[in-house]
């Protein structure tokens, strides 16, 4: 099963790729590695770059295409100066899935670099009757079997950051790639790894405890995004399917739809809320809206890391805690 192409990319890779080729036919052997012989190490967005910085500690020189908090990932348009990021670089980690492919299109004539895909590693496009894994809708339709809201999506849920079993696997990918670039530095990188995943331990009991202290919890989510932290936290997505959807791929929803999310939440009818910061359109704000004058708690979640977050696990441990107070309130 492949994911769903969510919304057009814009190209401008002709002109990024020339820019690339030229900057890396003109780059000299010694910098890939950068100053104090760090290794270059290039993400397609703050999330993965700080999971690689986690990993990397002092041996990376981390960067990332997209840093703007307040930016829709799905809207980036490439630039020609995104190209020059990439020259040189030694290890490439990126999303995948249809989510990022920008970074793709650039990371693809990178020929020598490491490249890192975390929806590869994720096993969420796997499809079969013996599959390990699914996709967020298809484990939420099987665990909460006769919900009345049970989504069955025919598209993969690709934020895959929000899947704390994945981006264990993308840490120790790196430990790994890393190592290989840097050998005499390899044990170093696997005991950070270690110690990230084990912040991703602690962070998956903290998510667990949600749900074990409200069973049968439902929210409404203006996207997919957080799905698969939902999904850990053992909370049911109730949010009308049509609804979904149009406000992923930018489309008006069915009036019913709409009706019936407004209901929801009027009716207080979820415990939450779970609203994507970044992509704010005036049907979700109203939405929003009419949680708040219902007393419905919301919780925001972003696709990149916010202004003042030290990394990804104090990133995601305040998105947890928030979902953990909002509802405990219902």
């Amino acid at each position: 099963m492949q994911p769903r192409p969510r919304r057009p990319r814009a190209a401008l890779l002709g002109l990024a790729g020339a820019a690339l080729l030229t900057v890396t036919a003109c780059g000299g052997s010694q910098a890939g590695s950068g100053a104090n012989d760090t290794i270059k190490v290039v993400a397609s967005t703050n999330v993965w770059a700080s999971v690689a910085q986690a990993v990397g500690g002092d041996a990376v020189a981390v960067s990332s295409i997209l840093t703007d908090p307040s930016a829709d990932p799905h809207g980036y348009e490439v630039k020609p100066a995104d190209a020059t990021k990439l020259a040189d670089a030694k290890v490439l980690v990126s999303n995948g899935g249809g989510y990022d492919d920008f970074f793709t299109g650039l990371s693809d004539r990178v020929a020598d670099a490491r490249k890192v895909v975390a929806f590869d590693l994720s096993g969420k496009g796997e499809t079969g009757e013996h599959a390990e894994e699914h996709s967020h809708a298809e484990g939420e339709e099987h665990a909460h079997e006769g919900e009345e809201h049970g989504h069955d999506h025919g598209a993969v849920n690709e934020h895959v950051w929000y899947d704390l079993p994945t981006v264990r696997k993308v840490a120790d990918t790196l430990a790994t790639q890393l190592g290989e670039v840097a050998p005499d530095r390899k044990d170093e990188f696997a005991a950070n790894a270690k110690t990230f995943g084990d912040g991703l331990t602690a962070l998956t009991t903290k998510a667990v405890a949600i749900g074990a202290a409200k069973p049968g919890a439902k929210v409404i989510a203006t996207e997919p995004v957080a799905g698969y932290l939902l999904e850990t936290a053992g909370l049911t997505d109730a949010t009308p399917e049509a609804f979904s959807e149009a406000i992923e791929d930018e489309t008006d929803p069915p009036a019913a739809a709409v009706a019936e999310t407004d209901a929801l939440v009027t009716g207080k009818q979820v415990a939450v809320v779970v609203y994507n910061d970044q992509t704010e359109t005036p049907l979700t704000k109203q939405l929003k809206d009419k949680a708040i004058a219902a007393g419905v708690p919301i919780v925001g979640v972003t696709e990149t890391l916010p202004e003042g977050a030290t990394g990804y696990l104090d990133w995601m441990t305040k998105q947890v805690d928030s979902l953990a107070g909002a509802v405990s309130q219902a």
